[in-house]
């Protein structure tokens, strides 16, 4: 038995729940109860902008290290109470010294305990939204992004005469305590993951990923990646911190490395795409092309990529988007691009043949669209009976979002088998990232919500109306979209984690029917 104790990023379940689902092989799992997977209760977690409680997460992390085999650190969490509080804090940078510090107490106490973490690049969205960020984010969001940008580009020498303007007009629009409150927030950022690298250095922390949440190849967060690049390089520590686009798939990730590592295992990936553009495709909400980001997704779970497939443990079908990208929610009115520039056809042919033929466990990297699944990809696969018979399927959010979760799916799935747990994730990849993020959220939040009085950031709670109502609509997708001869999926839960539409909390099981 393995135990492992992990520190979610927050308390959203693809951060709280995901790797539990994935991971947890305790009782009632077929594959012998061999890993235990353990987590803070919780009520210690954070709400969304309302820090988790620190003190408590640190005492329960001691406790549980003792007999620990294992840990899955979120030092955003440890440091900030989570990824929103990392974004509105107001420590300072000696406060966060002394918090790490306490990271030396587990090693003190437990000098064998393999330790993984991951600690944010903070983030610079495009757009005007105090959601997640500072409330001046509202007013100035889009404007503080436009201004990093230039700063960059001028930084850089790339800059047109155009942006030497507007860059000029910015600097003199910007309130300068709003620049400097963000800016100041971004240098404790930068100077707590130069930290964080003295402790891989000295062997505290065995494995580090430093993920870029919601990036771009100019701006602010680029600028931060390139000086906490120069300070990986200058530690010589490029082959034990990697830095790349993610955030939200990142306990899944280090999990599966984890669990590669104890069982001695390197698995062999071998990648197919759905068009000859997608590998040099930079996928929204990114800042490289989509090949670059899944080398990187499959070493940090513990893998390699081969060239072989005959030698794969198992291949990786990567549905790929084309040049412009598109968001899921808009797939009904898809571009000529879309259309001729990608061969599904072909993609679901040879995912059969793999599978069915040369017996090669086959895992599903359903990227086309930013924010959810491609429904006719998912019609292509339902007609050949392959929903069920994947080794991990993911479809949500950013592409590092789901590169780094159905990954995780098929390196479990290469040790421990087609399991109960296994199909019943599979189940949830497809309500929530078919079902619900690429239908119902839509449908919801436009015929629904201006009835009711509510708007996409804000609606009736955890458990209302409108959770209720996202429950039926997905019942409806589920009975006309997912079900087949062999299986049934059956929602045990649904929640709304932050009561905005964004995200939903689902549970759900995958009945295989008895012939």
């Amino acid at each position: 038995m393995y135990k492992i104790a992990y520190i979610p990023l927050d308390e959203r379940p693809c951060n709280y729940s995901f790797p539990n689902f994935l991971g947890d092989r305790g009782t009632g799992s077929s594959s012998h109860g061999e890993v235990n997977l353990i987590r803070p209760d919780l009520s210690l977690m954070g709400n969304k902008k309302v820090p988790g409680n620190m003190e408590k997460i640190w005492e329960w992390l001691y406790e549980e290290s003792v007999d620990s085999d294992g840990l899955i650190l979120s030092l955003d969490t440890l440091l900030f109470g989570g990824i929103i509080p990392s974004r509105l804090h107001s420590l300072t940078l000696d406060e966060c010294r002394n918090a790490l510090a306490r990271l030396s107490g587990i090693k003190e106490i437990h000098p064998d305990v393999k330790i993984y973490a991951s600690n944010l690049i903070m983030r610079c969205p495009k757009y005007s939204s105090s959601d997640e960020e500072p409330d001046y984010y509202e007013d100035w969001g889009s404007e503080i992004f436009q201004y990093g940008e230039l700063h960059h580009l001028i930084s850089a020498n790339v800059a047109s005469e155009e942006n030497h303007k507007q860059y000029e007009n910015l600097k003199q629009q910007i309130p300068q305590e709003i620049i400097d409150d963000y800016l100041s927030r971004r240098k404790i950022n930068v100077e707590v993951n130069k930290l964080v690298l003295e402790y891989v250095n000295n062997g505290l922390i065995d494995f580090l990923i430093i993920p870029q949440d919601d990036s771009a190849p100019y701006g602010w967060t680029a600028i931060d990646q390139q000086e906490v690049r120069g300070a990986i390089a200058s530690h010589n520590l490029e082959l034990d911190v990697y830095m790349y686009p993610g955030a939200d798939e990142v306990g899944c990730t280090l999990l599966a490395k984890m669990i590669n590592s104890f069982k001695g295992k390197r698995p062999l990936v071998y990648p197919v795409f759905s068009s000859t553009q997608g590998p040099s495709v930079t996928p929204l909400y990114e800042d490289r092309p989509l090949m670059e980001t899944l080398k990187y997704q499959v070493l940090a779970a513990g893998g390699l990529i081969t060239s072989n497939r005959s030698e794969a443990d198992f291949a990786l079908f990567v549905n790929s988007p084309v040049e412009p990208m598109m968001e899921a929610a808009y797939q009904d009115n898809l571009s000529t691009k879309y259309q001729v520039n990608r061969n599904l056809i072909d993609f679901v042919e040879q995912l059969d043949f793999t599978m069915n033929e040369r017996n090669i466990p086959c895992v599903v990297a359903d990227v086309a669209f930013a924010n959810g699944s491609d429904l006719a990809f998912l019609k292509l696969m339902k007609r050949k009976n392959l929903l069920f018979k994947l080794a991990g399927y993911a479809g949500w959010n950013t592409s590092s979002n789901t590169l780094g979760t159905c990954i995780t799916q098929g390196m479990l799935h290469n040790i421990y088998g087609n399991t109960q747990k296994h199909t019943n994730f599979l189940a949830l990849r497809y309500v929530e990232d078919a079902g619900y993020c690429s239908f119902v959220r839509n449908n919801v939040t436009n015929t629904i919500l201006p009835e009711l009085g509510y708007d996409y950031f804000l609606v009736d709670g955890k458990n209302g109306r409108v959770s209720e109502i996202v429950q039926e609509q997905l019942k409806e997708f589920i009975k006309e979209n997912l079900i087949d001869e062999d299986n049934e999926i059956k929602i045990k839960k649904c929640y709304m984690p932050w009561s905005r539409m964004f995200e939903v909390g689902l549970e759900v099981e995958n009945i295989r029917r008895v012939k």
